[in-house]
């Protein structure tokens, strides 16, 4: 059994913790677009009211957490400033309003949140896990689905009155057929099959940090299945790619990270026109994996950039607009935070979410070292970064929100950096430690 300590504690840890394990309950009931964006100004009206009330007199907001609220409150001035250009009306002004309130504020308030509340890295990764037991539980319902004659989806929640995006937010689906193949292929409490890859990479990152050996090897393999399951080509490149560099910046100030990376330095000059090489044939078998999705993503690009470059260069069009045949009407720009910025909200609005990203990047490259929490919310920028060209962060910031208190958590200069080495020695002492990337030294 866990020991009580890793319970939640505070007001804070109790509603992180209880809504990411009741993940699967809120999917069943068409919630989840709801719970995030609730949670987010619940948390950050606490943040607010602790700050106010002086009941956090150590906390300060740190510069790289200041940046990521004026360039998420920035996106709302550019989204007027583009509704008023294009004389969209007062209407569909407020509608996008709504909807910045339910995307890009979560990208800012969660952060700020996170820097500001007790809400500790082991009581995420430990709710994460018992929501790996639960999606293990589920898994054999979803794989069977197909085979055994069930519907591709069960229902679409009422709650969609609310309002979003679109009906898949709050639908009930089990699985979807391939185009032009018929394979089935699955998303589970995503809107999608690519955002349940994205969701799995963070939780594997998340559930890592658990301390219990066997909980964490259930949270791990659970979120690699919905990875593998979802088909999603850059889940499984993305995991790929961070758990090394991941492991290596962490260790950067230690001598045996250069004794091992010097024979591969040797080797990389050697080989490294045959590596470019192979690069570039992975490249064409990614895309011509899916060529259509390819295509069509790529066509979407070109249409985003050059409407933007020629229709609204600084401050976007203000809302989506739908493509022609040739993407089979999808949104321009949508399947790439950058393009759909920049058709949406200019280069003004490119510039609000590269500034805050790329700052948040540079200081965790530096504090990587410092232990278990700052190498977690690393992976967590890292995978924002990768996903920022596969698809629009801020409508599924309502999924991957516990990163966001992560990198949060990270910012605060509340962090120190000798506890976490300090505890990494309690934790060795304890038999926590392995040797593995995904390891478990607690910051």
């Amino acid at each position: 059994m866990a020991a009580p300590a890793l319970d939640p504690q505070t007001p804070a840890e109790r509603i992180v913790g209880r809504t990411i394990a009741a993940t699967w309950l809120l999917w069943l009931v068409g919630a989840l677009y709801i719970a995030g964006p609730v949670i987010c100004w619940i948390l950050a009206g606490m943040a607010f009211a602790y700050l106010y009330l002086g009941l956090k007199p150590a906390a300060r907001i740190t510069w790289p957490i200041v940046l990521w609220l004026i360039g998420m409150a920035a996106m709302l001035v550019i989204l007027w400033a583009g509704h008023r250009n294009f004389s969209l009306g007062t209407g569909a002004t407020i509608k996008s309003s709504i909807g910045w309130a339910k995307g890009w504020a979560l990208i800012a308030l969660f952060p700020f949140a996170g820097a500001i509340l007790d809400i500790r890295l082991e009581v995420i990764a430990r709710a994460v896990c018992r929501l790996g037991v639960w999606t293990w539980v589920m898994l054999p319902l979803f794989v069977a689905a197909p085979f055994i004659g069930l519907p591709e989806m069960l229902w679409v929640s009422p709650l969609k009155a609310v309002g979003g995006p679109g009906p898949e937010y709050f639908a009930t689906i089990l699985y979807t057929k391939e185009p032009g193949v018929g394979t089935p292929r699955w998303q589970f409490f995503a809107p999608w099959s690519p955002a349940a890859g994205m969701v799995a990479v963070v939780y594997i990152f998340l559930a890592a940090q658990e301390r219990d050996r066997w909980l964490k090897i259930v949270g791990i393999s659970a979120f690699l299945m919905i990875a593998i399951l979802s088909q999603s080509r850059l889940a499984l490149v993305a995991l790929a790619l961070l758990i090394p560099i991941v492991w290596a910046i962490a260790r950067v100030d230690r001598p045996s990270t250069w004794f091992l990376a010097a024979p591969a330095i040797l080797l990389l000059g050697i080989f490294g026109n045959d590596l470019l090489i192979l690069i570039e044939q992975l490249m064409n078998d990614f895309s011509s994996a899916r060529a259509d999705s390819s295509r069509v993503r790529a066509a979407l690009g070109r249409i985003a950039v050059d409407r933007w470059q020629t229709e609204a260069y600084w401050f976007g069009h203000g809302v989506v607009e739908n493509g022609p045949h040739l993407v089979e009407y999808m949104p321009i720009g949508s399947h790439h935070s950058w393009y759909g910025l920049l058709f949406v909200k200019g280069i003004t609005g490119a510039l609000s979410l590269a500034i805050p990203l790329f700052a948040t990047l540079a200081v965790l490259l530096v504090k990587a070292r410092h232990g278990a929490l700052h190498k977690t919310a690393l992976s967590m920028v890292f995978v924002l970064i990768i996903y920022s060209f596969g698809e629009n962060l801020e409508i599924l910031a309502y999924l991957f929100w516990p990163a966001l208190l992560i990198i949060g958590k990270s910012l605060s200069d509340r962090t120190s950096t000798s506890e976490p080495r300090q505890n990494h020695l309690n934790s060795r002492s304890r038999g926590y430690s392995i040797g593995s990337a995904l390891d478990t030294q607690h910051g």
